[in-house]
Order: structure tokens, then sequence, then C-alpha cells
């Protein structure tokens, strides 16, 4: 088990898959870890797929799981949305965007390009506090169950990693060259300053 001195955030698009599975693994590992989306609303795959279900941030994973349990119980537990949802209900009450959370953390992990490409923004239009470097590194990751969980895993031996150095600034790019090598991916990477 790692100890907690790492503070470590994971982001994804609306804080229910992604994020949440590295969010449960990283915490069972004793990681201090919080969970972000960066969108305007929460959404998730519906009956058909183009027609989403959508919730606001402000909107419990319970409030949600019950919404959809009267919807239509079979669509929802079939597509494993309400497994998903009891899992969520576990670990935190509901979702949270990551451009309200003025909380400070050493690295960042973000699912996707897209969504690394929002918090880097977002980081970078704050107004600089302390001038306490933050780590910001993209970790693709499937938006399915195999992936989310995969990709949680990876993102664990990456804190095992910079948990591990003696020096995570001088170390990281080594490091993140390394993984990329082991695990055929590559990573993006930038720091952003509080």
């Amino acid at each position: 088990m790692l100890s907690s001195s790492l503070r470590v955030a994971v982001v994804c698009v609306s804080n229910i898959n992604r994020s949440m599975e590295a969010h449960s693994i990283l915490r069972r590992k004793g990681l201090s870890v919080r969970s972000f989306g960066t969108e305007s609303h929460v959404r998730l795959p519906g009956p058909r797929p183009s027609s989403p279900v959508v919730y606001d941030f402000a909107t419990t994973y319970k409030e949600m799981y019950n919404d959809l349990l009267r919807k239509d119980r079979e669509c929802y537990t079939n597509n494993g949305i309400l497994h998903i949802l009891g899992r969520n209900e576990r670990i935190k009450p509901g979702p949270e965007r990551f451009q309200e959370c003025t909380d400070f953390f050493d690295v960042i992990f973000t699912c996707e390009e897209s969504v690394y490409d929002t918090v880097v923004e977002d980081l970078c239009s704050r107004e600089q506090q302390t001038l306490q470097p933050v780590h910001v590194i993209n970790v693709d990751i499937e938006d399915s169950l195999e992936g989310a969980t995969l990709g949680a895993f990876l993102i664990y031996e990456l804190c095992q990693c910079l948990q591990q150095s003696d020096d995570m600034e001088d170390s990281l790019e080594e490091l993140l060259l390394q993984m990329e090598e082991k695990a055929g991916r590559s990573f993006l990477h930038t720091v952003c300053f509080y």
C-alpha cells in the first residue's frame, strides 16, 4: 500500500466511469485521490446511442440510479450503468466538475486528450497563488468497463513509480518514458502552477 502523501486527481468527461474506477482503485491502495468530470452536464448511455440520459452535476449518483431504475431497469442493468452508479455511490455522493475545484494536487491524470486540454486550459487561466507545480498527465483510456479497469491500474502503476522516486520533479520525464515503453502507449504531460 502506498502512503497518501501524493495528492492525486483523476479527470474524465462526466466523472462516472473512468475517473471513478481509478478513484476506487487508488483509494483502496491508500492514495489521497479525488475525481472529476469536465463537461457542463453528466451524460450516460441511453436506450439508444443517439439518446443519452443527461443530468446536472448537482444530481447525486443515488438519484441517477433511482431515476434509471424507474425508467428501464433491464436496459441499465444490461449496459452496466446501474452497477457503475452503485460503485460510485459507495465512493462519494455525486459527480464533481474539475473547473469548480480549488484544491491543490501534485498530479492530475486525465483519461482522454480533450479532457487533458480542458484541464490544462483551466489551470493556466487561474490566478497563480503559490507557484506550486502540478503535473498533468494524459492516459488515454477507453470508455468501457474493461478499459476503465485497465486504465485505473496503469494510473496506479504510474503513482507507484512517482511515490518511489526520490525527486519527482527531476525524474518524471524519465519515468514517463519508461512507462510508455512498458505500456506500449504514449502519455501527454505538462506542468502548470497554482
